[in-house]
């Protein structure tokens, strides 16, 4: 460092993977041929540079394909991530069809689920939004009670991205199905933590991101079934080209997608003992917290069919705006990242059950790829040191 620059300070530690995870060394070598000398287009087909291109992209297509449990490499749609996505299929499915105008979706998803439901209900589509119970669950039977003749979509994300809760997707699925009914999943923060497969779990439809999976930003796919019933078919969002089956029109991120293929990979490949790791210390970061905090703190979701690394507490007689400011030694959200700029308590948590101030003094540890037990025992003291730092003020 130069004599009287500045010191730069500690960065915290990183438990905050449900936002978003950092690129792996491996997925980087495998992206960085197509930065530099294989930098083609992969549209260009009249010499070896797009050529190396589009090959490239093909192979990536396919081994998404099979590790996703899809028919055909052609279902696979190329987009900028999972918000992306779920707009492609929401209303993409909305506008190809002029018949069916209802839809069902739960109070508890992501807003690029919620916002564009919005939208279609703002035009004139029917919405039906169910309620979760205590532990952020939603009940098969009250899906497909909620099903008409007009339905012609279901909406319901795999893992939710605050609590971490699994929903019972394959059976939702099959009652959709049942019915003629296109199910549609935001599996953005599941891939790769927990087993799928979109033909056995039923998903005609599924939405995921790269930099959930410690692949690169700004690239995700759409599962978008081939053949057989209900239908699915699906209306452009994006024109100009001819990219992505007419679907997604644009010059294809080549490197990033050959990162989405080798990030998905190596989540699979290493996902159950990496599974096994995180549980083990996302409930040594529980019981060591309750330990430190008695009779304070308070379980997000259900204790069980959650993510491996997901742990949302809140913290009973604790200013939650004080409580995140205080913790300058570790990196942790209250909510939802795409949710930070809105002011207020977790609109999940509150559907939930939870009370507006329990639910605002909410904190959601997401464990990774690289955090240990040292890690544990840091956020266990940092947490504890701002709690106090509260109450020596009172």
């Amino acid at each position: 460092m130069a004599a009287g620059s500045p010191s730069r300070p500690e960065r915290p530690i990183y438990l905050d993977h449900h936002a978003t995870t950092p690129l792996d060394e491996r997925v980087l070598d495998a992206m960085l041929p197509y930065l530099r000398e294989d930098f083609g287009n992969a549209a260009s087909r009249t010499h070896v540079y797009g050529w190396r291109a589009e090959a490239a992209v093909e192979d990536a297509r396919e081994r998404l394909a099979e590790r996703l449990g899809a028919r055909d490499p052609r279902e696979i749609v190329f987009t900028s991530g999972a918000t992306e996505s779920n707009n492609l299929a929401i209303l993409g499915l909305a506008d190809a069809q002029s018949k069916r105008r209802h839809l069902v979706t739960l109070e508890t998803e992501h807003p690029s689920v919620l916002d564009p439901c919005r939208v279609l209900a703002e035009r004139g589509f029917e919405l039906t939004v169910l309620s979760v119970d205590s532990n952020g669950l939603v009940s098969p039977d009250a899906v497909e009670a909620a099903l008409r003749d007009d339905t012609f979509l279901v909406s319901v994300m795999a893992a939710n991205n605050e609590i971490g809760v699994l929903q019972p997707i394959r059976e939702i699925a099959s009652a959709c199905r049942e019915r003629g009914v296109v199910f549609h999943s935001d599996v953005a923060q599941a891939a790769g933590k927990v087993p799928l497969h979109a033909d056995r779990d039923g998903l005609d439809l599924l939405s995921l991101s790269g930099h959930k999976i410690y692949g690169p930003k700004g690239v995700g796919l759409l599962r978008l079934r081939d053949g057989g019933r209900p239908r699915v078919h699906l209306a452009p969002r994006q024109y100009g080209g001819g990219h992505e089956r007419g679907l997604r029109s644009g010059t294809l991120p080549v490197a990033s997608i050959v990162g989405l293929a080798r990030a998905f990979e190596l989540c699979l490949d290493e996902m159950e003992v990496e599974a096994a790791r995180l549980i083990d210390l996302r409930d040594r970061l529980r019981k060591e917290l309750e330990a430190a905090l008695p009779g304070r703190v308070l379980l997000n979701g259900d204790e069980t069919r959650r993510l491996p690394g997901n742990l949302n507490l809140s913290f009973n007689g604790v200013d939650g705006d004080r409580l995140v400011a205080d913790l300058g030694g570790i990196a942790v959200s209250s909510g939802a990242a795409c949710s930070s700029a809105k002011p207020g308590p977790s609109p999940v948590l509150l559907a939930l059950g939870r009370e507006p101030e329990l639910a605002n003094a909410s904190l959601r540890f997401g464990l990774g790829r690289g955090n240990t037990p040292d890690d544990v025992g840091a956020a266990v003291r940092c947490v504890c040191a701002a709690v106090a730092s509260q109450e020596s003020a009172n």
